[in-house]
């Protein structure tokens, strides 16, 4: 059964439950037993997530065998394919490493994102090809996008990658090669190369949902002004687009997007091939993530789509910490929510899972 169904029958038991109980207690008793209901949620997030963690470490101990095996074949298929293709790239750059550390942190991912934001800026901008608009999740918005709009965000997010990704990478280069050898001759193996990018992904999830939602709250309770003039930036965009994803102030930039991106490889010590790949993937998954379509076979949007539209929820990445400290709890009430998972078929969910009628006034 998937886990989604096991998850509302379990929360379906538990109300009716409770209800049986409100029957029989009453009003009064009702309000005394509120607040062990809280800690009780929270405990039951708990325990979903360590069934859910816990399921995919022993799906990945029990296939671990066979399927890294044939990965790792192919890793390292054709007389070692990658690390010839390596050691073919370290010769050409004659032993400039820090040409090397700019090309594969800087240049490939950068290239990468914005290759992949042209294709959504020319559905965005032209409503073309005509099938994807069937896939925008908030269809009274961007039908087409404001073109002045996109393109001062197209620059911002250009200015934040030259005059703040840059000097970071210098110092990030530096950090690494204090550590160790970023641009080792040798390439790490397959296994080592997946491990790598699951504690990326985990530490992002962490360092992103704090620096996020802690941020978000000292701005807004303690000094509006700064609210204003930092975070609000990235929520000018309340249906958000593909290049809106590092659209934000300076201060943020550095903080919520390439801190919790930076950290992993740079705790690990990771080779620059991990490391690239880590940030391309990482930038195109953010990409998706604000694109503002939920396209067949691509993560789902939802997520942060929804923290666009609502601006306090669903501070994470994963999803995950945010069961956790409840900070999703408006969006599980939704269709979003609903719609919140891979699309396999080519009929859009908002036609599939559709909105509740608006009441009429």
């Amino acid at each position: 059964m998937h886990i989604r169904q096991i998850t509302h029958i379990a929360l379906e038991t538990h109300t009716g439950r409770d209800m049986q109980g409100q029957s029989r207690i009453g009003s009064s008793a009702d309000q005394r037993t509120q607040r062990p209901e809280s800690s009780g949620g929270l405990w039951d997030s708990v325990k979903k997530a360590a069934f859910v963690i816990g399921s995919s470490l022993f799906l990945l101990a029990a296939f671990r065998n066979s399927i890294t095996w044939h990965l790792q074949r192919f890793w390292g298929a054709s007389g070692d394919f990658w690390q010839k293709q390596w050691t073919g790239v370290y010769h050409l750059f004659d032993g400039n490493e820090w040409a090397l550390f700019f090309l594969g942190t800087m240049l490939v991912p950068t290239l990468s994102f914005w290759l992949f934001n042209a294709l959504f800026m020319v559905a965005d901008l032209t409503g073309k090809p005509n099938f994807i608009t069937r896939y925008r999740i908030q269809m009274d918005k961007n039908n087409p996008v404001d073109s002045m709009k996109l393109w001062q965000a197209a620059r911002k997010v250009l200015a934040n990658q030259v005059f703040l990704s840059i000097p970071m990478l210098v110092v990030t280069y530096e950090v690494m090669r204090w550590r160790g050898n970023p641009c080792n001759p040798e390439l790490p193996t397959f296994h080592w190369v997946l491990l790598e990018l699951a504690i990326c992904g985990l530490l992002e999830e962490i360092f992103f949902y704090y620096s996020h939602r802690q941020a978000l709250a000292f701005e807004l309770f303690h000094h509006p002004v700064i609210y204003k003039h930092v975070h609000k930036i990235h929520h000018e965009w309340t249906a958000p687009v593909g290049v809106v994803s590092l659209y934000a102030h300076p201060l943020e930039h550095v903080l919520s997007n390439m801190m919790p991106a930076l950290i992993g490889p740079v705790l690990l010590g990771s080779h620059l091939a991990t490391t690239s790949l880590w940030f391309t993937i990482a930038l195109l998954v953010t990409t998706v993530s604000h694109c503002g379509y939920h396209l067949p076979l691509l993560p789902s949007p939802e997520f942060h789509d929804f923290h666009h539209l609502k601006f306090n929820q669903c501070y994470g990445v994963l999803g995950v910490l945010d069961r956790l400290h409840g900070t999703d709890t408006m969006f599980r009430q939704t269709k979003s929510y609903e719609r919140h998972t891979l699309l396999l078929s080519l009929t859009p969910l908002n036609e599939s899972i559709r909105d509740k009628p608006k009441k009429k006034d």
